[in-house]
C-alpha cells in the first residue's frame, strides 16, 4: 500500500509545509522518499529499530552514528488497517520537532488512506466497466457477468431498464456524473459505467414501472442542475438479462432518429417510427418501387409530413 509514488506525494506535501526534512521507509528499512534525494534507497537503522518495536524512536545529535543512514529526529511507524506499512522520519533537533511528530503521522496515515479509498473506487468501477461490456455482447458470458458482480458485491434483478446518456464537451469528471447518478439509483439497485468518452450507461436493476420513473426523473433534473448538455434515452422494461444488448440498441437508434432538441427521449414512443428505421432498405425501394403510382406520389410530401409529426396529422394544416 505504501508505494513509492504515495510517499514522494506525501513527502513532497509535507516537506513544503514545514519547511523540514521528510524520509519515508517502507517495511524493509530502505527510504523509499526523501526531501534529500542522495538519501533514497539507502538502509534508515532507525527505521528497522521501530519497525521491530512498533514505537517511535527519538535520535539526538550524539546518537545519529548508533543508527547508520539515519541523522538526527524523530521516527514515527506509519499506521494503516492495524499494520505497521512503513516509518516517517523528520531530521532536526528533537526538543523543536516533537510537536510536529504526531501532526506529521497523522497527515501521512489520511494520506494513505485516502489514496488506498480512490484505488478501490477505479477498480470497483473498472469492474462495473468490464460487465457492461460483457452485458452488451450479443452473446455473453454469464459467468464472467457473475463473478463481476459478486466481486462488487452487486446482485441484478428483474425487471431491467437500460438508460444511455450522450453528453456534449464538459468540465465534470466521469467519475462525479457517476457517483451522482449512483446516489440516486441507490445501493446495488443497477449499473453505471462509460462506455466511451462522452456516452453513459445505465442498467435499472428491480425497479417497478413508478419507481423507474420517479428515477428518471431525478437524474433528468440532476443533469439538467449541472448545466450540462446532454441527451437522455431510455429503452422499455425487459425481463431477461440476455436482452441489455438490444435495449442498448434500442436506446442508441432512438437518439439517432429523434429531434436533436429533444433531451429525455422514451424509446417506447418512438418504437413505431424506430420499426420502420428498422426496415431493410432494398426491401422497402422494391416494395416502394411496386405499389408507388402517380396519385400516391402526389400525396408524397403530405405523407412525410404525416409520419415526421408521429402519424398525428399537423393542426395548422386545417
Amino acid at each position: 500500500m505504501l508505494s513509492k509514488e504515495i510517499a514522494q506525494t506525501i513527502v513532497k506535501e509535507t516537506s513544503y509545509n514545514l519547511n523540514r526534512n521528510i524520509n519515508i521507509m517502507d517495511k524493509k528499512g530502505q527510504i523509499i522518499a526523501s526531501g534529500d534525494p542522495s538519501r533514497i534507497d539507502d538502509i534508515h537503522e532507525g527505521a528497522l529499530e521501530v519497525l521491530k518495536n512498533s514505537e517511535a524512536l527519538i535520535i539526538t545529535s550524539d546518537q545519529k552514528e548508533v543508527w547508520r543512514g539515519a541523522h538526527p529526529g524523530i521516527n514515527l511507524p506509519i499506521i494503516f488497517q492495524d499494520e505497521i506499512v512503513g516509518v516517517i522520519g523528520i531530521s532536526g533537533n528533537p526538543e523543536e520537532i516533537r510537536e510536529l511528530g504526531g501532526i506529521v503521522k497523522m497527515i501521512t496515515e489520511l494520506m494513505i488512506k485516502q489514496k488506498f479509498i480512490a484505488s478501490q473506487l477505479e477498480w470497483q468501477q473498472r469492474t462495473k466497466e468490464m460487465i457492461i461490456e460483457e452485458l452488451l455482447k450479443n452473446s455473453p458470458s454469464y459467468s464472467t457477468i457473475e463473478r463481476g458482480l459478486n466481486l462488487i458485491n452487486i446482485e441484478l434483478q428483474s425487471p431491467f431498464m437500460t438508460l444511455v446518456i450522450q453528453l456534449a464537451d464538459r468540465t465534470i469528471t466521469n467519475q462525479v456524473l457517476t457517483q451522482k447518478i449512483e446516489e440516486i439509483l441507490g445501493k446495488n439497485n443497477g449499473l453505471v459505467g462509460f462506455i466511451n468518452i462522452n456516452r453513459m450507461f445505465i442498467a435499472f436493476s428491480g425497479f417497478t414501472q413508478s419507481e423507474a420513473d420517479n428515477k428518471l426523473n431525478k437524474i433528468h433534473q440532476e443533469f439538467k442542475k449541472m448545466m450540462l448538455k446532454f441527451r437522455l434515452a431510455f429503452s422499455t422494461p425487459f425481463q431477461a438479462m440476455g436482452n441489455f444488448s438490444q435495449s442498448y440498441i434500442d436506446c442508441d437508434l432512438a437518439l439517432k432518429i429523434s429531434d436533436e432538441s429533444e433531451v429525455f427521449i422514451s424509446y417506447a414512443e418512438l418504437e413505431p417510427k424506430a420499426l420502420i428505421y428498422k426496415i431493410d432498405r432494398a426491401w422497402v425501394e422494391k416494395f416502394t418501387t411496386r405499389i408507388m403510382n402517380k396519385t400516391l406520389d402526389k400525396y408524397a410530401d403530405t405523407l412525410e409530413t404525416f409520419f415526421k409529426n408521429n402519424l398525428k396529422y399537423p393542426a395548422n394544416s386545417r
